[in-house]
């Protein structure tokens, strides 16, 4: 998924082979480094001691984020298996794993302790907006920073440091995210997550990745891979398989065994630290089990590789409104609860509308295939208000805010709408690169 227009100077292949060869050692020491952070957390669990809910908070958050690098270099090495639209779908399903995990159990908790209830919704929509509010415009600011000395060199326009042009390929993840935005508002309407509602999400997630299986990529040219995830895409094709499989299967054990105990002791700590544990459930998670997925998308923008990296967050943000909120009430019912799905409360009925109105401004301001810098500087702004404003008057005048804006953005940008609306239903063609 090479941006040629951001990327417009690849390296050969003999240099990026002989990088990866530079780089073997150091980055198989960062290997080293993560299964060192996750060694406690498997000896915490396995014996189970548990000193006290901040110690553990540490501990096994320190394994997830670990476990989280893990998965995130043995998925973007991954690509060299798997080309085109499916890759950047299936790297951003694996790379929110870690905060799928802890997301379902607490709506598996929820199923027997209704006190977990809020804790579910809570996790998903701060993770929601962390990813679109913060991810999105750190990718954009740092694709148009890089993007100036392709200016200066002569093979980029002046425009490129302003406006950060997606791959159009993209436009089938930013159809189905606008159908899923309008959908999303049942949520608060209903005032809980129904069985069928989840099931209704979930086959949408199935038709999201055959479709993006179906997209075909109109470039030959394999793209380059540095780091960790060079060095194993470099390997011969049966070691390289062997690896990514032992580190998708190693950072999953990690994961799966912390989660539990990571989501226990946010809400514990919150009680030991006096600070709310619906804050830290909201924000402090996410934080963490996102940070290798925002690590990986700012690696993509610091190679020149805007456009893919800006697309591996389009694709979690699909993921998260389709699998994971749809996974949700499944998982409240297998954990005990009435089939009549996951219930909500007043706030998290405003919490579900805060994120749904910022999703659909999302999508106003790509739906144009293009990114502009003050988009983004807009974006982080409307993230950071929510902070100051916290009642329940403040979050529906954010909510209109952002509806009103987005009204705004898709008048200017009216021709992209039917095109977009209409993309997960045909036949992608082969996207013309370079």
């Amino acid at each position: 998924m090479t941006d040629t227009l951001s990327n417009p100077t690849p390296r050969t292949a003999s240099t990026s082979t002989a990088g990866a060869s530079r780089m073997g050692r150091s980055a198989w020491g960062r290997v080293a480094i993560c299964v060192v952070l996750a060694v406690p957390a498997v000896v915490f669990r396995l014996t189970g001691f548990a000193p006290n809910p901040v110690v553990d908070l540490l501990v096994f958050g320190g394994a997830v984020v670990a476990a989280s690098f893990l998965l995130a270099w043995a998925a973007e090495a991954a690509q060299k298996d798997i080309a085109g639209a499916l890759a950047i779908a299936i790297l951003a399903l694996i790379a929110v794993l870690p905060e799928y995990a802890v997301d379902l159990f607490y709506a598996f908790r929820s199923g027997s302790d209704p006190a977990f209830e809020q804790f579910a919704a809570a996790n998903m929509t701060g993770s929601n907006r962390l990813l679109l509010g913060f991810g999105w415009p750190l990718v954009v600011v740092i694709s148009l920073l890089v993007a100036r000395r392709y200016v200066r060199a002569g093979s980029l326009p002046a425009s490129a440091t302003k406006v950060l042009q997606l791959e159009q390929s993209s436009r089938l993840d930013i159809g189905f995210l606008a159908l899923l935005a309008v959908v999303a508002f049942l949520i608060p309407l209903l005032g809980s997550i129904p069985l069928w509602f989840g099931f209704v999400l979930l086959a949408a997630f199935v038709a999201y990745l055959w479709r993006a299986s179906k997209v075909a990529d109109g470039d030959d040219d394999e793209e380059e891979m540095v780091g960790m995830a060079g060095n194993i895409a470099s390997m011969p094709t049966r070691a390289r398989r062997w690896t990514i499989v032992a580190l998708f299967v190693a950072a999953a054990a990690v994961i799966l065994s912390s989660a539990e105990p990571f989501a226990e002791a946010l809400v514990s700590s919150g009680s030991a630290l006096g600070i709310d544990s619906y804050f830290l459930v909201q924000w402090l998670a996410p934080l963490a089990t996102e940070a290798p997925e925002f690590i990986v998308a700012a690696l993509f923008a610091l190679r020149g590789m805007g456009g893919a990296a800006i697309g591996t967050l389009i694709a979690s943000k699909v993921n998260q409104w389709s699998l994971l909120v749809g996974s949700l009430p499944i998982a409240h019912v297998l954990g005990g609860g009435t089939t009549g799905g996951l219930p909500l409360d007043g706030r998290q009925v405003e919490e579900f509308m805060l994120t749904a109105s910022q999703t659909v401004l999302g999508v106003a301001i790509i739906i144009a295939l293009r990114f502009h810098r003050w988009s983004a500087i807009a974006l982080v702004a409307l993230f950071a208000v929510q902070f100051v404003v916290t009642d329940t008057s403040g979050r529906w005048v954010l909510s209109i805010v952002h509806l009103v804006a987005a009204v705004v953005v898709f008048w200017i940008n009216r021709r992209d709408i039917a095109p977009t609306l209409a993309a997960p239903f045909r036949r992608q063609p082969a996207v013309e690169r370079g």
